[in-house]
């Protein structure tokens, strides 16, 4: 159960439209490191965790995770409203226009749609938290390429900071839930068997041959 306060998790106030950065920031809407998928990510991969601290992160970060959805989709909504078709025009975001108008809609910054292929919940908790990891430095990346391109714009920039630095303690307690699951496995070899589904398990390289 869920409580949803009516903000956003950072303000976001943008005054001047412009349709080509909206496009590059559409990708951490429904690009391949962007927010649905990281949200879907953790919310589908907690059922597996062998522990309750585990479970808690990835269900406080999924759950963070559609705020950040909720801010990104605001700064492109924001950078694509009151454009005239002159701008639309100029800017490359006709084919974008002709197919949603200047509807928020899950894409990649060059065109692909979102796909839940991109994101993977294997029942594993090493593989899954593994994978957190990535995700979250591939997010962070990501912000950093916006960021050079937004550079010189503040009220774009701003939140998009605030996103980054997000991702940076995700990361972190993403390590935290890896060390608690590997502390407590039966065997110490964490590549030998899925601790979720072999539980409890003996498994050792000796047993592994």
């Amino acid at each position: 159960m869920w409580n949803y306060e009516k903000r956003l998790q950072y303000p976001v106030n943008i005054t001047k439209p412009n349709a080509k950065i909206a496009q590059y920031i559409l990708s951490q809407y429904g690009g391949p490191d962007g927010e649905i998928g990281a949200s879907m990510r953790y919310l589908s991969q907690r059922f597996t965790m062998p522990n309750r601290m585990a479970a808690a992160v990835l269900n406080d970060i999924g759950t963070e995770e559609l705020a950040h959805l909720e801010m990104v989709s605001t700064i492109v909504h924001q950078l694509t409203r009151d454009l005239s078709m002159e701008e639309i025009e100029k800017s490359g975001f006709g084919p974008y226009y002709i197919d949603h108008t200047v509807g928020v809609w899950p894409q990649a910054a060059g065109g692909i749609p979102f796909n839940a292929c991109e994101f993977q919940s294997k029942g594993d908790p090493v593989t899954d938290l593994f994978e957190d990891l990535a995700a979250e430095q591939k997010a962070r990346s990501t912000y950093d390429n916006i960021l050079r391109v937004v550079r010189d714009m503040p009220e774009i920039a701003d939140p998009i900071r605030f996103l980054r630095a997000r991702e940076i303690v995700h990361f972190q307690r993403f390590g935290e839930a890896l060390r608690s699951v590997q502390e407590n496995l039966d065997a110490k070899n964490f590549y030998a068997f899925n601790p979720s589904f072999d539980n409890p398990c003996k498994a050792s390289c000796k047993d592994c041959k």
